[in-house]
């Protein structure tokens, strides 16, 4: 920490009498968990079905495949739907390593954040969250959130053993991860549940105001595959 934000720190907690962080610790360590609806409760298998039947949902186009080697298939096909170039900046996430995007000649990939000037954005996630068919993002390094809302088309590749139940098991994921690795908590965790959309305008939805105005997410089935006829649902 910089003497500097250690100063302001210091004034906020001396304002509020705090002597040391122990209140704090302890909210932390016994924080309460939030209602988490009766139908995330299922085997895991399952429940990937449930996290794909909540994206579509949403207007999220998903797309199953069998393990990594599959994935440029995947994103060269979804480009050719949408009549897009071949063309996608990827994040520089080690999550992405073991695609071999090489397999794809005529892909153009290029690595790192994007200005604004990239049609097709491909990141990696931290979870998918069954519960809504969200998906949990955070930002770093490996994960500049500007791949997240700058490009129209964002397309995420997930596994399904990253899917969990509920936005408390991600919570407590990120809180894991934490503890095993310090002075890693994101500047920003972003929730993406579908496409960007308003309805504030004359009560029309809007595709892609606030970001992209698609969402297609890849995801991979490794270990955790769901049955053949996911379950209906009829809202969030």
């Amino acid at each position: 920490m910089s003497d500097a934000r250690a100063e302001i720190l210091g004034k906020i907690r001396q304002s509020r009498g705090v002597i040391d962080d122990s209140a704090a610790e302890a909210r932390l360590s016994t924080r309460p968990r939030g209602i988490i609806p009766a139908r995330t409760d299922k085997a895991p298998g399952v429940l990937v079905d449930l996290f794909v039947t909540q994206a579509e949902f949403v207007d999220a186009s998903v797309d199953r495949v069998a393990s990594a080697d599959d994935v440029p298939d995947a994103v060269a096909a979804y480009l050719a739907s949408q009549n897009l170039p071949s063309e996608v900046r990827l994040a520089p996430d080690t999550q992405l390593d073991d695609i071999p995007w090489d397999q794809r000649p005529t892909l153009l990939v290029s690595r790192g954040k994007t200005d604004g000037s990239h049609e097709v954005s491909v990141t990696a996630a931290f979870a998918g969250i069954a519960e809504t068919g969200s998906l949990m993002l955070h930002s770093g390094p490996e994960s500049p959130s500007t791949l997240n809302f700058l490009p129209d088309h964002h397309v995420v590749v997930l596994r399904a053993s990253q899917v969990r139940k509920s936005y408390e098991d991600g919570w407590d994921d990120l809180r894991r991860q934490m503890t095993s690795r310090p002075n890693t908590l994101p500047r920003t965790v972003n929730f993406i549940t579908g496409p960007s959309r308003t309805g504030d305008i004359e009560q029309k939805i809007l595709m892609g105001a606030h970001g992209p105005r698609r969402l297609h997410i890849v995801l991979i089935d490794d270990g955790f595959i769901g049955t053949s006829t996911p379950e209906k649902f009829d809202g969030i």
